[in-house]
C-alpha cells in the first residue's frame, strides 16, 4: 500500500538509524569547509574514508529491463534499485495521483550526509531520459512534506554520461542541509531581481552556462493538476533552453545529452554538462563532479585533493565540466521570435 508523503518523512530518521545499525548502510564521516567564490558559500567536504571506497564500474544507461532477469542489466551486474529491495534500505511506496505511477523510497547505502534518501521509479527508467510529470510532481511533495515537517531538503538529478550519474536505473536524490535557505546555490538564485517573473533566467555571476526558473509563491498549495503542469511546463523550458546551449557547442561529445537538475521549494536549475570529471592541475587526480558540486557542495577525499581544488579555484572547475553560457544570444532569439510572431 502506498504510504503519504509526510508519512515518508517520518519513516526516514528511525529507517536511517535501523539501517546503520543492521550494516545495510554505510555510513563515512566528513568534515565541511566553507569557500567563498562566485557570490556563493560554497561547501567542500572532505571525507578521507571514500578513498578505501571500491570505485564502481561505469554505468550503461542504454540498458532495458527485461521480464526475465530485471535485477540485472546485459553486463550481468545487478540493479540495486530494482525490487526486491534490501529491507533496511526500503522506506515505502508511493503512487502519484495523477498517472497511477508507483515509485519506491530507498536510503543511499552509501551515506556522507545522513538520512539521504532516494526516489525510485517502480518500472526500470534510464537515468539519462528527462524527468517525467509524474516523477517531478512526487519530488516537489517529498520537499514540501519535509518542511511541513520542519525539515529542509532539496532534491537532485544527475542525467546521462557525462552528469556525475552512478546508476542506469532512474533514481532522484534528496539531501538535508542544515539551512532553511536550501544548497548554498540557492542564496545566489533568491538575490536574483527578475525583470519577468514566469520566465527562466540566469545567474550572471556564474561561468558556466545555467538555467534557472523561480516557482510562485504558494505552490505548496497547488492542486495535483495545477502543480504539474507549473512543475512540466518549468522543467521543459529549462530542458530547452539546455539543450539549445549545447547546440552552440561544435566541440559537443557525440550522444544525448547530459544535464544535472537542482530542485528546491522556489526553484528549479538545469545545468548542461559537457564532462563528468576535471583533471587537477595541482594533484593531476581526476575529480568528479555530478549536480551537488552546482548546488554548491563539492566532495574531495584527501587534504592534498582540497588544496588542489581551492588552487584550481571552484569557478574553473564548474566551468570545466559545464559549458559556456550563451543566454544573452538565446534571449535575443527569443525576442526577434516574439516580434515575427507580432
Amino acid at each position: 500500500m502506498a504510504s503519504t508523503h509526510s508519512d515518508v518523512l517520518a519513516k526516514i530518521p528511525d529507517a536511517y538509524e535501523a539501517a546503520l545499525k543492521s550494516g545495510d548502510l554505510l555510513y563515512f564521516p566528513s568534515t565541511i569547509e566553507k569557500h567563498n567564490e562566485l557570490d556563493i558559500d560554497f561547501e567542500i567536504t572532505l571525507c578521507p574514508a571514500l578513498q578505501k571506497k571500491q570505485a564502481l564500474p561505469a554505468p550503461d544507461f542504454e540498458v532495458e529491463a527485461t521480464a526475465a532477469d530485471v535485477r540485472k542489466d546485459s553486463t550481468g551486474k545487478v540493479d540495486p534499485f530494482a525490487p526486491p529491495y534490501t529491507s533496511k534500505l526500503y522506506v515505502a511506496d508511493l503512487k502519484d495521483e495523477l498517472s497511477g505511477e508507483e515509485f519506491a523510497v530507498l536510503l543511499n547505502k552509501y551515506s556522507i550526509v545522513p538520512q539521504h534518501f532516494l526516489l525510485v521509479t517502480k518500472e526500470f527508467r534510464s537515468q539519462a531520459s528527462p524527468l517525467l510529470p509524474s516523477e517531478l510532481v512526487q519530488t516537489y511533495l517529498l520537499l514540501v512534506a519535509a518542511r511541513r515537517a520542519g525539515k529542509h531538503f532539496f532534491a537532485f538529478y544527475n542525467c546521462g554520461d557525462n552528469s556525475g550519474a552512478s546508476q542506469p536505473h532512474k533514481h532522484i536524490q534528496f539531501l538535508p542541509t542544515e539551512s532553511s535557505l536550501g544548497p548554498p546555490l540557492e542564496g545566489l538564485a533568491r538575490r536574483a531581481q527578475l525583470e519577468i517573473a514566469g520566465r527562466p533566467f540566469a545567474l550572471p555571476q556564474l561561468p558556466y552556462a545555467s538555467h534557472t526558473f523561480r516557482f510562485p509563491t504558494h505552490m505548496d498549495s497547488f492542486g495535483a493538476e495545477q502543480l504539474e503542469k507549473e512543475l512540466s511546463d518549468a522543467f521543459l523550458a529549462l530542458l530547452d533552453l539546455s539543450i539549445s546551449t549545447v547546440r552552440h557547442d561544435p566541440t559537443y561529445p557525440p550522444g544525448r545529452p547530459s544535464y544535472n537538475v537542482i530542485i528546491t521549494l522556489e526553484h528549479m536549475h538545469i545545468i548542461p554538462r559537457k564532462y563528468e570529471t576535471y583533471l587537477l592541475e595541482k594533484s593531476g587526480e581526476r575529480l568528479p563532479v555530478n549536480a551537488l558540486g552546482f548546488a554548491g557542495m563539492l566532495l574531495v577525499k584527501s587534504e592534498q585533493e582540497l588544496e588542489a581544488v581551492k588552487a584550481e579555484t571552484v569557478a574553473k572547475i564548474l566551468r570545466g565540466v559545464g559549458l559556456e553560457s550563451v543566454h544573452e544570444q538565446q534571449v535575443e532569439g527569443t525576442s526577434r521570435e516574439l516580434q515575427t510572431m507580432l
